[in-house]
């Protein structure tokens, strides 16, 4: 674990007065909560509108935040500004940014909530509050930090959140490859190969040698590359590990492929498809790392049967069925276990909510206050809520499924489980060793789940043909 130099907490939190004149001390004119527009009618606050900081004092729970969060989003859907406005000014009092992790957390939903509400309706009002709110909000998601492959490989070994669907994947992978001489490593994974090494280093140890590697990496076009971001080229990223793999005698080829999921990677599939024709006896492993989730999940079209009837094609389960046709050795699927595919915003943030507490409580346990790193983390956390609550269409691509509809979508597609073997679970055990002791490992049916005190966090599954 990095060591990093503690740094003075930040000043208390006080309660904001309104202000007119001070946009950031409440948005717009608030010099009464209630008197957002001075020439419309008001709608009071259910059982009256708190004005004292021991009345704000009785919301500052998970539970009643959560509920604020959730009928403010409600209000914004009914382009109701004025209680939209009180809500804000709750919730901006009860929630500062540099308060405990479930202050974050709301403070973050705040945010997301202004920049949906600034883009609709009446609640436009809130344009400039948003504008200025992004102005002054530097340690958030206004500006995410680009890594080098250095610092991204530490940062990710900070916790468990990547490292373990990294470990149960490779234990997989090994024992699925082993026999063959040459295995093509497919790698949709949001965090830009960091896998890939521990996944070098242990096939250059293979008791019959070392196979030959080639790995497909897939970089998202668009613009629509969730954080962590890269601060360098893929090519250049390929040589870096092109060496690497030389240095353990693995002679390995390297390609990148510009997809994107707005198609389920239908270059991917393409270019694959093509590869089939040419190799043989190759292993295919397709290491699906935390992206499948960006393909959208509203249907690709419909088709009307001989009945009558219209049915729905899903974008993800074509994805799926056409990965299936290739034959490969084997799927990995490694996701966080949740499900922000609501096409309803208070559902969507009701569901983020209870799952996005985990990385801020976890937070706390291994990045002190005002770190860099600790602001590179929450920054990323704030933008996949701004990205489930604000975005709409196929800007939004942080669309998280359970573990059990894509072990669903597997099936229907003819993949069934593989499971993992005692040695898989001692290794990702091993790993959880180096981390705090909220981290918990535990079996469901095939498939192997991350938690934090209790909580699924992430799964990680393994499918074969």
């Amino acid at each position: 674990m990095m060591q990093f130099s503690s740094q003075a907490a930040p000043p208390q939190h006080t309660l904001l007065k309104p202000n007119p004149n001070n946009i950031n001390g409440l948005f717009l004119d608030l010099s009464s909560p209630n008197n957002l527009f001075h020439n419309r009618p008001t709608r009071p606050w259910p059982g009256g509108f708190p004005t004292s900081s021991k009345a704000l004092g009785s919301f500052n729970t998970a539970g009643c935040m959560e509920q604020l969060l959730a009928h403010c989003a409600s209000a914004v859907e009914a382009n109701d500004a004025t209680l939209a406005q009180q809500l804000l000014w709750v919730l901006n009092n009860i929630a500062p940014p540099e308060g405990d992790s479930n202050q974050r957390l709301t403070s973050a939903f705040l945010r997301a909530l202004i920049s949906r509400a600034s883009k609709s309706g009446s609640c436009k009002i809130f344009a400039s509050a948003a504008g200025a709110l992004a102005a002054t909000a530097s340690t958030l998601s206004d500006a995410l930090h680009r890594f080098s492959a250095v610092e991204l490989a530490s940062f990710v070994d900070l916790t468990p959140w990547h490292r373990f669907g990294y470990s149960a994947a490779n234990a997989a992978i090994l024992e699925a490859v082993e026999g063959f001489s040459t295995i093509h490593v497919v790698d949709l994974s949001t965090t830009h190969c960091m896998q890939m090494p521990t996944l070098i280093d242990a096939l250059s140890n293979r008791p019959e040698g070392p196979p030959i590697l080639r790995l497909t990496a897939v970089s998202l076009t668009d613009g629509m590359q969730p954080p962590p971001l890269l601060d360098m080229s893929y090519e250049e990223l390929g040589a870096r590990l092109v060496n690497f793999a030389r240095s353990r005698n693995v002679p390995m080829e390297f390609r990148v492929i510009h997809s994107s999921p707005s198609d389920g990677f239908s270059d991917v599939l393409d270019q694959l498809r093509v590869q089939q024709l040419v190799s043989d006896g190759e292993a295919l492993v397709v290491n699906c790392q935390m992206m499948l989730h960006c393909i959208p999940e509203e249907t690709a079209g419909t088709f009307s049967s001989s009945v009558g009837l219209t049915s729905c094609i899903s974008l993800r389960s074509m994805f799926l069925k056409a990965l299936r046709s290739l034959e490969p050795t084997l799927v990995t699927i490694i996701d966080e276990d949740a499900d922000f595919t609501s096409p309803d915003v208070v559902a969507r943030l009701r569901s983020a909510f209870n799952y996005l507490w985990i990385p801020y409580d976890t937070v706390d346990t291994f990045l002190p206050r005002g770190s860099e790193q600790r602001k590179w983390y929450e920054a990323g956390i704030s933008w996949k809520i701004e990205n489930v609550i604000a975005q709409e269409g196929l800007q939004r691509v942080e669309r998280l499924e359970s573990k059990g509809r894509w072990a669903q979508r597997m099936r229907n597609a003819g993949f069934r489980a593989l499971g993992f073997g005692e040695e898989a679970v001692a290794e990702v055990k091993g790993m959880l060793d180096e981390h705090s002791a909220g981290w918990g490992l535990k079996r469901d049916e095939d498939d192997l789940v991350l938690t934090w005190k209790g909580h699924n966090v992430v799964f990680a599954s393994a499918w074969v043909p």
